[in-house]
């Protein structure tokens, strides 16, 4: 909703109760650093910004914006935060929650326990030296919490499925400001819809999720000039649904600015890229890239390599980078389809995409997990995904256009689903992010622990009366 000016004052200013901690507002010193998304893109301006250091102090501010009447958003690092600003901010406080960084590891019981501020690359450097992996997502700094909460597709998925099912506890601040446990024992309706249900019911404070008994993995990359990038990706379209579910792969069309912080071989270049890990020893890791590897690649950095390494091989922008996204869930990628995405891609296309990248799906990603929550397989054998950087409105105009084209080429093959976490659209309905009989449990479930709608998400959960099963 939006407030008047004189109504949004007065609400904000309430909510400098004690124990709030640090909160910005407006015009005030802080106020722009607070809000600033690492999709810089994202120009989110809410009532107020919120940086708790503890749990009793996110409850503190819920419970104060409540009093206030106005809603809260949570948000760590913000990599996912560019529909927020469309669900309307006007009457929000965003709730910061980078400071509860804390992270311990249980090596006897195979257990992480991250603060919901903590992104990937402490955890799995921690987790590595007890020779353990979390199932991390592709960029050192990502949240784990957005990532964990909208499904976590790592790059040993299909083998070990969704990160959100290998959670086993979740705290968070519910809509009466109290800190509530959910697990499989514990509030177990609000432990199903947290596994991929995203950032509906509460404001997570610290999260709980299972480790694996490997610290390396065979992983690289391979790399040819775009010119090859028609044969690569036919070849890697016939051999990626049958290949073993030990590999993880994605292949990408890149188109690489010259600039000084790139590596020199690629640098100004326009390059076709498969990447990913594999789950067995290095023969049977030979293997199974033999195939690929037959395609003659020009670099092939593929080896034994320890996991913190695994989080940078996707080569993702770390800093806070402008970007759009556009992309959808497909069902098969034949030979037409190859056709198409190289005809918006390939030599010679003047797309303004930084990359057009297709995900290897199957294997443990499509089958129900045991014991899962909402969110526990992803429908399609492929996943598509085009990104833009977009440092000014002319090249952001152009980028929403060649990503949407990108999509639109290929949707002959989507099959109208979309995954959560590689959705950066407001228009995107969140009902294709789930089966219906999903979509109506998560609406029950939300309405019963947020009737009055307090928390806002980037794809928020609708709130309907109904029978939670």
């Amino acid at each position: 909703m939006s407030l008047s000016p004189d109504a949004r004052s007065t609400a904000v200013g309430s909510l400098r109760e004690p124990g709030t901690g640090p909160i910005f507002l407006p015009d005030e010193p802080g106020y722009d650093a607070a809000r600033a998304a690492w999709m810089a893109a994202t120009d989110q301006r809410p009532a107020a910004v919120a940086t708790p250091t503890t749990p009793a102090e996110v409850a503190a501010v819920v419970k104060a914006a409540a009093a206030a009447g106005l809603r809260v958003a949570p948000q760590s690092t913000g990599h996912s935060a560019s529909p927020l600003p469309g669900r309307g901010l006007d009457d929000v406080v965003l709730v910061r929650t980078g400071a509860l960084d804390e992270v311990t590891i249980d090596a006897a019981n195979r257990r992480a326990r991250v603060g919901s501020g903590v992104v990937w690359e402490p955890a799995v450097t921690a987790a590595a030296e007890h020779g353990l992996a979390a199932l991390h997502g592709s960029s050192p700094n990502v949240g784990i919490a957005g990532y964990s909460l909208g499904g976590g597709a790592s790059w040993y998925a299909r083998q070990l499925g969704l990160a959100t099912n290998s959670l086993t506890g979740v705290e968070l601040i519910t809509a009466d400001g109290e800190l509530v446990r959910a697990s499989h024992t514990e509030n177990p309706d609000l432990f199903w819809a947290l596994r991929g249900g995203g950032g509906s019911f509460g404001v997570v404070t610290a999260l709980e999720f299972r480790l694996y008994d490997f610290s390396t993995a065979y992983a690289g990359l391979l790399l040819w000039d775009v010119a090859d990038a028609e044969r690569v990706l036919r070849t890697w379209a016939r051999w990626a649904p049958a290949a073993p579910e030990a590999i993880t792969t994605a292949f990408r069309i890149l188109n690489l600015p010259p600039l000084p912080d790139i590596p020199e071989v690629v640098r100004g270049r326009h390059i076709a890229v498969i990447d990913g890990a594999i789950l067995a020893d290095d023969d049977r890791a030979a293997e199974i890239l033999a195939e690929l590897r037959a395609q003659r690649p020009e670099v092939d950095t593929f080896a034994r390599v320890p996991t913190p390494a695994i989080t940078r091989i996707h080569m993702d922008p770390e800093p806070p980078t402008p970007a759009v996204t556009n992309g959808a869930l497909l069902a098969a990628f034949p030979d037409a389809a190859v056709d198409a995405f190289v005809a918006e891609l390939g030599v010679g296309t003047r797309s303004t995409l930084f990359f057009g990248e297709l995900r290897q799906l199957g294997g443990a990603l499509v089958r129900p997990a045991e014991g899962g929550g909402a969110l526990d397989r992803l429908d399609g054998d492929f996943s598509v995904l085009g990104v833009a950087i977009v440092p000014t409105p002319q090249a952001r105009a152009a980028g929403e256009a060649d990503a949407r084209a990108l999509v639109t080429a290929l949707a002959p093959w989507a099959n109208g689903r979309h995954y959560l976490n590689f959705t950066e659209r407001a228009d995107v309905d969140p009902r294709t992010f789930f089966p219906e009989e999903v979509w109506s449990r998560l609406t029950a479930i939300r309405a019963t622990v947020d009737p009055g709608g307090l928390f806002v998400a980037n794809h928020p959960i609708g709130r309907e009366a109904a029978p939670v099963g």
